[in-house]
């Protein structure tokens, strides 16, 4: 039995060079994009890359495991033959892959996903566009790869297979199993909330050297799981007919800063236009639960008197019901999606604009705080991707500070980001986003205020009192005169209890802006998407925002004055006519307040979806 386990664990550990191999060459095959790259470098994208070799390991060691567990019942050499041709295969497949995405990073600037059976629909067109030297010299890397691979696996690893019979097969039998217990560690990625994913492999600001750690069998089985036609779906109108409804929900393009008449001007917020900036995203804050916005008074009381000291935005509604989504919508201008997320496609994520590109092209710094698992659905792809130079996470905390499920707690990373702050020697411009986390399911903090209300409030009432403290300690700070705090939901939630899934209040979500950049307290309450902060926020900077598709300034006085939102598979829109809500699922109208303009509603809610959808499917 000892001979069985002997030769899983030798197979699971000699695939790990056979694949980490993979790195060095792919970064002198594009040598020119790695020219300022260190020895260090180059043993970084190793290291972060043996996460997803691993769970590459774990798949191809799985069926010889089932083979290994059939061997005790039924023994026999035949297996080595079966070993012999699987391994063959296995050869032949990583060869190709590689082969094939080191040449095409070249051309497509992200490693290989579904993306080539597109192309190989084709296959004449496909080749047409290929130099017959590169072809031949990616033919020879294929050969040299596959017989490297083979040969290792037939000389290291076959003669290892045992041939002899287990005396206790019942007990041999629970200990493969277990062996392949463990061996689903790696193939999830860790015991960790988050899966395997491109992104757990993300570890610089460089997104070459975030793409050489890549191991290019696992993106391609990662975007074939997810792959969908985005474009050709909710083609709710001809294309002129869509054209004709979104010119009716799209502010003028800018020309210029400054050319304006004065009837058109935006209102100004802040009294200078190169503030540091920190964008709180508060997990699951809904405006119910806010007594500024026309919640419940007793659970935000902090939040509740900073908002006569600031702008308060109070008919702000969520894009979405998912962090993910609601992120992207907030940072990109994106909006969400209600049946995918666009955060689980890096080629796609970072092709967005974002407040942190747009930002650093200013000469910002843009750092990302988190307190929780930053591989969860690929955030940290994302972060990098979007512009952020610095990532801090639940790794860059001790396991004695990560007490709730999640990772750390607010108070925790409140106390740390006001640290990291008083530390910064602002000679640069600062970008900041923190997402908290504690007032996400399941709500277990080390506060009892509202325990008789419930956990949900409880676990706001805690974060505002985080919210609190630190606000208090930042305005003794020097660096509070030139800094623009901004709080903004996440996504919404169904509190009370009587609130649905797909209703507005569940969408209802506060913004505030506050800090010594603030020029005087101001309440807008027009109608407003959380992906309206981008525009809002870079005309007040004076920035173009015009790549920003789907993102409003809010205080343009041709602002379209709507909110549109997004549950699962379905939408809300609302402006002044009413409200108006649609299951795509069913094809029907779950809402209709009033029915008086409804149809209208809906026309420019599919009209969004559509537009977004199209926009989806072509990046």
């Amino acid at each position: 039995m000892k001979k069985r386990i002997l030769f899983l664990l030798a197979l699971f550990f000699i695939w790990l060079p056979l694949l980490a191999v993979q790195k060095p060459v792919f970064l002198l095959y594009h040598h020119a994009l790695a020219s300022g790259c260190s020895l260090s470098d180059y043993l970084k994208v190793i290291t972060h890359g043996l996460l997803l070799d691993c769970t590459m390991a774990g798949y191809l060691t799985a069926l010889p495991l089932l083979m290994t567990l059939v061997s005790i019942w039924l023994p026999g050499t035949f297996y080595k033959k079966l070993l012999k041709g699987y391994f063959g295969i296995m050869a032949v497949l990583i060869a190709a892959i590689f082969s094939v995405d080191v040449a095409l990073y070249g051309y497509w600037g992200f490693r290989l996903d579904a993306t080539l059976f597109f192309y190989l629909q084709s296959p004449k067109d496909a080749m047409a566009s290929v130099p017959l030297g590169q072809f031949f010299a990616q033919l020879g890397m294929f050969v040299v790869y596959a017989s490297g691979i083979y040969w290792v696996l037939k000389k290291c690893i076959v003669p290892l297979f045992p041939e002899t019979q287990v005396r206790k097969r019942l007990s041999g039998s629970l200990v493969v199993l277990l062996s392949g217990g463990i061996l689903f560690i790696p193939i999830r990625g860790g015991v960790t909330t988050s899966t395997a994913n491109v992104g757990m492999v993300y570890f610089s600001q460089n997104q070459f050297l975030n793409h050489s750690a890549i191991n290019p069998c696992f993106s391609l089985i990662a975007s074939l799981s997810k792959q969908q036609d985005f474009a050709a779906q909710f083609n709710f109108f001809p294309e002129e007919e869509r054209k004709e409804v979104m010119e009716t929900l799209s502010s003028s393009p800018r020309t210029g800063y400054g050319n304006e008449e004065d009837s058109m001007k935006p209102q100004t917020l802040l009294n200078t236009s190169r503030p540091n900036i920190l964008i709180i995203l508060m997990e699951s804050f809904s405006a119910n639960a806010v007594g500024a916005v026309g919640g419940d008074s007793v659970i935000t009381p902090n939040l509740n008197r900073l908002s006569r000291e600031g702008v308060l935005f109070t008919n702000m509604y969520a894009n979405s019901f998912r962090t993910d989504r609601g992120i992207v919508s907030v940072l990109n201008g994106y909006l969400a999606q209600p049946t995918t997320s666009i955060m689980k496609y890096p080629a796609k994520s970072q092709t967005l604009p974002s407040i942190a590109k747009s930002l650093t092209n200013e000469g910002y710094i843009a750092n990302m705080l988190y307190g929780g698992d930053i591989n969860f659905t690929n955030m940290q792809s994302y972060f990098f991707g979007s512009g952020y130079s610095r990532i801090t996470a639940d790794r860059d905390f001790p396991i004695t500070s990560r007490l709730s499920k999640w990772g750390a707690n607010d108070d925790i990373t409140f106390r740390y980001l006001y640290e990291d702050i008083k530390s910064r020697d602002n000679q640069v411009p600062w970008l900041t986003t923190f997402l908290t986390l504690s007032s996400h399911e399941p709500f277990e903090v080390p506060y009892h205020r509202l325990d008789e209300m419930g956990l949900y409030p409880n676990s706001v009432a805690f974060t505002d009192s985080c919210i609190g403290h630190f606000i208090e300690k930042l305005k003794e700070l020097p660096v509070w005169k030139n800094t623009l705090v901004i709080f903004v939901s996440d996504h919404g939630y169904p509190y009370p209890k009587d609130v649905t899934g797909y209703e507005p209040r569940r969408y209802h979500i506060p913004m505030l802006w506050i800090g010594g950049a603030v020029k005087e307290p101001v309440v807008i309450d027009k109608l407003a998407n959380q992906t309206d902060l981008a525009a809002t926020l870079l005309n007040q900077l004076e920035i173009d925002h015009d790549v920003f598709t789907f993102s409003r300034n809010i205080l343009s006085p041709d602002y379209p004055e709507y909110a549109f939102y997004t549950y699962s598979n379905g939408f809300g829109f609302i402006d002044s006519t009413g409200i108006s809500v649609y299951d795509n699922e069913g094809k029907k109208t779950l809402i209709e307040t009033p029915r008086e303009g409804s149809d209208l509603r809906l026309r420019k809610g599919k009209a969004l979806l559509q537009t977004l959808y199209d926009d989806l499917g072509n990046r």
